[in-house]
């Protein structure tokens, strides 16, 4: 089990679902760890105080990934308030999905803001805060690689940017003993997503294992890249889907 006990992370979008998982687990080891959140407030709060049961201290900061902005300064003040940073996981997610011919500009430029500009201007301000043995973690989609029903057009081109921009980070800060990953979620029983929902029966049937993941298995990928154990890991892609895309 990774040992975070002295690590200061970031989690954007970490007040529900996937994202406070990985919250959640990066505290149990050890790490104090901040989250952003756009409109749960409630959420963000009762995810802070799980953290601080735990005896790690945490902030929740409201940001907005569209906004390169807001998502610089969450990284700054995460820095200034917990005394560094050591991990980034650019988690926080939307999911777009109708024919390709309906979408607005402005919806385009929504996507790609959240998913693949939040990521890189995110990692551009992270890097400045820390040293060799920092971790850069995305939290992608099974679905980048694989589309097994119309209307993703739009999610999958935001979502597989970061297959790319992995990669070359990964080359970038190498030197720095800097590491940078991408862990992709398929199905996984949330709120968004829950695994006896109206569409569950047809995702549960992709899988190779007849079920949805759990938040926890995605957490669980997060820390073990996020600790000593990832040290060699670097330019991943780990695919956590149930066998979906087997």
């Amino acid at each position: 089990m990774s040992d975070l006990t002295g690590k200061v992370a970031l989690v954007t979008g970490g007040s529900r679902g996937i994202g406070a998982a990985i919250v959640r687990s990066l505290a149990a080891v050890g790490a104090d760890v901040a989250l952003t959140y756009q409109t749960a407030e409630a959420k963000a709060k009762s995810v802070v105080e799980t953290v601080e049961a735990l005896g790690r201290r945490a902030i929740a900061i409201q940001a907005d990934s569209a906004d390169a902005d807001a998502v610089r300064a969450a990284v700054h003040r995460t820095a200034s308030l917990l005394g560094g940073l050591d991990i980034l996981v650019n988690n926080a997610g939307i999911f777009p999905a109708k024919p390709f011919e309906e979408f607005t500009v402005a919806e385009i430029d929504n996507a790609l803001n959240v998913h693949a500009r939040a990521a890189f201007v995110g990692a551009q301000a992270a890097v400045a805060h820390m040293s060799a043995g920092g971790r850069i973690i995305s939290i992608g989609s099974n679905l980048s690689e694989h589309a097994p029903f119309g209307g993703l057009a739009l999610y999958n081109l935001s979502k597989s940017a970061l297959n790319g921009f992995t990669k070359a980070l990964a080359r970038e800060l190498g030197p720095r003993a800097i590491t940078v990953n991408l862990v992709q979620p398929g199905s996984t029983d949330t709120d968004m997503n829950p695994r006896d929902g109206d569409h569950a029966l047809v995702q549960r049937d992709l899988t190779a294992l007849g079920r949805f993941g759990a938040a926890a298995d995605v957490a669980a990928a997060v820390a073990f890249l996020a600790g000593e154990s990832g040290r060699s890991v670097t330019g991943a892609i780990l695919t956590v889907d149930s066998g979906t895309n087997a």
